[in-house]
């Protein structure tokens, strides 16, 4: 299978189980085909085409389960997750290469019938029980989807959402997330004081953190400190189109 070529290429740990082992192992599954499906959308140049098909790939092993187990919930919470981002792989870097944060992408671009499978898989996930990880960041992505249709960002019910998935997945990339959320919802101050509480250790080498920490502390007026950050969020980032996305808003 060519998907698991691929996966085993690049260091995932992935096999397909017996059907009756998939309940017990689901949650490695997932996980793993994110895993996979991760490396092929941090491709942001699109130079490794090994990079998208891996994405691809993933998506198609999300359908594959989807077919074994119909009634699992995070199984097409994952799929309307990859779905979702995939729609917007051809916004993301503009005509001469340079990278588009998501905020800034003409939403025109995006696939329209990824963007509907996504929001068939979400509705069907809300259907089955419990809500996990997955059908919330989807269900994040959905509502940044929604700006197609009407040209606005619901940043509260973004921040709502985020607040959900900490109570599950409290992981750093949630955190951060949800700091930015609360900024565009609350205010520059509001998100400041979320990415405060964040414990220095655990974000000394996570880019996310201290792109997300320059971009509220220049929109308070700090500007020392957003170039301190800058700098930081600089230093960590390997895409160098980001690194100059970065370098021209820093100024």
């Amino acid at each position: 299978m060519r998907a698991k070529t691929k996966i085993r290429d690049a260091g995932i740990q992935f096999e397909v189980p017996q059907d009756c082992e998939l309940p017990q192992r689901l949650h490695a599954v997932l996980e793993a085909i994110y895993a996979a499906f991760g490396i092929g959308w941090d491709d942001m140049a699109g130079v490794d085409q090994r990079g998208r098909d891996l994405a691809e790939e993933a998506i198609w092993l999300a359908r594959v389960l989807l077919q074994l187990m119909p009634e699992e919930a995070e199984v097409h919470g994952l799929l309307a997750l990859m779905l979702h981002c995939e729609a917007r792989r051809g916004a993301r870097r503009g005509p001469d290469g340079q990278f588009v944060p998501l905020s800034e992408q003409d939403a025109h671009q995006w696939s329209r019938p990824l963007i509907e499978e996504a929001e068939r898989h979400l509705a069907e996930a809300s259907k089955h029980r419990p809500i996990g990880r997955f059908q919330l960041e989807a269900a994040i992505q959905s509502i940044h989807a929604e700006r197609a249709r009407s040209g606005r960002t619901e940043w509260t019910a973004i921040m709502l959402f985020y607040g959900h998935l900490i109570r599950i997945s409290p992981t750093l990339g949630t955190r951060t997330g949800y700091a930015a959320a609360v900024a565009e919802a609350k205010g520059a101050e509001a998100g400041l004081t979320v990415l405060d509480g964040i414990d220095p250790d655990d974000i000394s080498a996570y880019q996310p953190y201290w792109a997300v920490r320059a971009h509220l502390l220049r929109r308070l007026g700090k500007i020392p400190e957003a170039l301190d950050a800058f700098d930081r969020a600089i230093s960590l980032t390997e895409d160098p189109a980001v690194r100059q996305f970065l370098l021209q808003k820093r100024g």
